[in-house]
Protein backbone atom coordinates (compact mmCIF):
# COMPACT_ATOMS: atom_id res chain seq x y z
CA UNK A 1 0.00 0.00 0.00
CA UNK A 2 1.26 3.46 -0.91
CA UNK A 3 0.63 6.26 1.56
CA UNK A 4 -0.01 9.55 -0.19
CA UNK A 5 1.16 12.73 1.58
CA UNK A 6 -2.31 14.32 1.73
CA UNK A 7 -3.89 11.29 3.45
CA UNK A 8 -0.91 11.01 5.79
CA UNK A 9 -1.20 14.68 6.78
CA UNK A 10 -4.98 14.32 7.29
CA UNK A 11 -4.51 11.30 9.57
CA UNK A 12 -1.78 13.04 11.60
CA UNK A 13 -4.07 16.05 11.98
CA UNK A 14 -6.33 13.86 14.13
CA UNK A 15 -3.73 14.06 16.89
CA UNK A 16 -4.04 17.37 18.77
CA UNK A 17 -0.76 19.13 19.53
CA UNK A 18 0.33 22.00 21.66
CA UNK A 19 1.85 25.00 19.92
CA UNK A 20 5.31 26.35 20.70
CA UNK A 21 7.60 29.04 19.41
CA UNK A 22 11.22 27.87 19.27
CA UNK A 23 13.70 30.74 19.60
CA UNK A 24 17.45 31.25 19.29
CA UNK A 25 19.86 33.94 18.15
CA UNK A 26 21.64 34.10 14.81
CA UNK A 27 25.41 34.30 14.43
CA UNK A 28 24.97 38.09 14.13
CA UNK A 29 23.05 38.25 17.42
CA UNK A 30 19.60 38.73 15.88
CA UNK A 31 16.64 36.94 17.51
CA UNK A 32 15.19 34.06 15.49
CA UNK A 33 11.85 32.34 16.10
CA UNK A 34 9.62 29.76 14.45
CA UNK A 35 6.26 28.20 15.34
CA UNK A 36 6.60 24.47 16.00
CA UNK A 37 3.96 21.90 16.95
CA UNK A 38 6.27 18.86 16.64
CA UNK A 39 7.65 19.05 20.19
CA UNK A 40 8.03 16.34 22.81
CA UNK A 41 9.75 15.41 26.02
CA UNK A 42 12.38 12.74 25.48
CA UNK A 43 14.04 11.88 28.80
CA UNK A 44 13.78 12.77 32.48
CA UNK A 45 17.34 11.66 33.34
CA UNK A 46 19.00 13.58 31.82
CA UNK A 47 16.27 16.13 31.04
CA UNK A 48 15.95 16.09 27.25
CA UNK A 49 13.36 17.44 24.83
CA UNK A 50 13.07 17.37 21.06
CA UNK A 51 11.44 19.29 18.27
CA UNK A 52 11.26 18.71 14.54
CA UNK A 53 11.71 21.38 11.89
CA UNK A 54 11.17 21.19 8.14
CA UNK A 55 14.50 21.29 6.34
CA UNK A 56 13.13 24.05 4.07
CA UNK A 57 12.45 26.37 7.03
CA UNK A 58 14.36 29.67 6.95
CA UNK A 59 15.29 29.35 10.65
CA UNK A 60 16.96 25.94 10.30
CA UNK A 61 20.53 27.12 9.79
CA UNK A 62 20.38 29.65 12.64
CA UNK A 63 19.10 26.92 14.98
CA UNK A 64 21.85 24.52 13.86
CA UNK A 65 24.59 27.13 14.21
CA UNK A 66 23.57 28.58 17.58
CA UNK A 67 23.83 25.39 19.62
CA UNK A 68 20.94 26.40 21.87
CA UNK A 69 17.24 27.19 21.82
CA UNK A 70 14.18 27.94 23.97
CA UNK A 71 10.88 26.13 23.65
CA UNK A 72 8.16 28.69 24.49
CA UNK A 73 4.92 26.77 25.18
CA UNK A 74 2.08 29.08 24.13
CA UNK A 75 -1.11 29.81 26.05
CA UNK A 76 -4.49 29.87 24.36
CA UNK A 77 -4.45 33.69 24.32
CA UNK A 78 -1.12 33.79 22.42
CA UNK A 79 -2.48 32.75 19.02
CA UNK A 80 -1.10 35.96 17.50
CA UNK A 81 2.44 34.84 18.42
CA UNK A 82 1.87 31.49 16.74
CA UNK A 83 0.67 33.19 13.56
CA UNK A 84 3.47 35.77 13.64
CA UNK A 85 6.25 33.17 13.95
CA UNK A 86 4.74 30.85 11.34
CA UNK A 87 4.65 33.65 8.77
CA UNK A 88 7.38 34.77 6.38
CA UNK A 89 7.19 38.38 7.58
CA UNK A 90 10.62 39.95 7.93
CA UNK A 91 10.15 41.85 11.18
CA UNK A 92 8.70 39.12 13.39
CA UNK A 93 10.32 40.65 16.47
CA UNK A 94 9.14 44.24 15.90
CA UNK A 95 7.40 45.51 19.04
CA UNK A 96 8.00 42.29 21.03
CA UNK A 97 9.74 42.24 24.35
CA UNK A 98 11.62 39.18 25.55
CA UNK A 99 14.06 38.07 28.20
CA UNK A 100 17.22 36.01 27.94
CA UNK A 101 18.62 33.53 30.42
CA UNK A 102 21.63 31.21 30.33
CA UNK A 103 22.25 30.84 26.57
CA UNK A 104 20.98 34.22 25.36
CA UNK A 105 18.11 32.71 23.35
CA UNK A 106 14.94 34.83 23.51
CA UNK A 107 12.46 33.83 26.22
CA UNK A 108 8.92 34.99 25.40
CA UNK A 109 6.96 36.34 28.40
CA UNK A 110 3.57 35.03 29.51
CA UNK A 111 3.92 31.51 28.09
CA UNK A 112 2.69 28.42 29.94
CA UNK A 113 6.30 27.26 30.06
CA UNK A 114 9.72 28.27 28.79
CA UNK A 115 12.34 25.53 28.42
CA UNK A 116 15.91 26.60 27.64
CA UNK A 117 18.20 24.00 26.10
CA UNK A 118 21.65 23.41 24.72
CA UNK A 119 21.50 21.41 21.50
CA UNK A 120 22.91 17.92 22.10
CA UNK A 121 22.24 16.47 18.68
CA UNK A 122 20.53 17.15 15.36
CA UNK A 123 19.31 14.02 13.59
CA UNK A 124 18.08 13.55 10.04
CA UNK A 125 14.37 12.73 9.95
CA UNK A 126 13.35 12.57 6.30
CA UNK A 127 12.24 16.04 5.25
CA UNK A 128 12.74 17.30 8.83
CA UNK A 129 15.67 17.85 11.17
CA UNK A 130 15.17 16.53 14.72
CA UNK A 131 16.76 18.76 17.36
CA UNK A 132 17.48 17.14 20.73
CA UNK A 133 18.23 19.53 23.57
CA UNK A 134 19.45 19.17 27.14
CA UNK A 135 17.37 21.37 29.43
CA UNK A 136 19.46 23.97 31.29
CA UNK A 137 16.68 26.14 32.75
CA UNK A 138 12.91 26.19 32.76
CA UNK A 139 9.91 27.94 34.22
CA UNK A 140 6.23 27.08 34.13
CA UNK A 141 3.07 28.85 35.27
CA UNK A 142 0.39 27.13 37.34
CA UNK A 143 -2.62 28.59 35.51
CA UNK A 144 -3.71 28.99 31.92
CA UNK A 145 -4.75 26.82 28.99
CA UNK A 146 -2.53 25.64 26.14
CA UNK A 147 -2.81 26.81 22.56
CA UNK A 148 -3.85 23.64 20.71
CA UNK A 149 -3.82 22.73 17.03
CA UNK A 150 -6.19 20.02 15.72
CA UNK A 151 -7.26 19.05 12.17
CA UNK A 152 -5.59 22.08 10.63
CA UNK A 153 -7.02 24.70 12.99
CA UNK A 154 -6.66 26.10 16.49
CA UNK A 155 -8.89 24.30 18.96
CA UNK A 156 -10.24 24.82 22.46
CA UNK A 157 -9.71 21.86 24.78
CA UNK A 158 -12.44 23.06 27.15
CA UNK A 159 -10.47 21.97 30.21
CA UNK A 160 -10.23 23.64 33.59
CA UNK A 161 -7.27 21.59 34.86
CA UNK A 162 -4.86 23.66 36.88
CA UNK A 163 -7.33 26.48 37.44
CA UNK A 164 -8.34 27.45 40.98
Amino acid sequence: MTVDPRSFRKALGCFPTGVTVVTTVSETGQPVGVTVSAFSSLSLEPPLVLFCLDKKNNSLEALRASGHFVINVLRDDQRELSIRFSSRMEEKWKGLSYDSWVTGSPVLPGCLANIECRTSEVIDGGDHAIFIGQVVRLESRPAGQPLVYFRGAYADIGCTAGLP
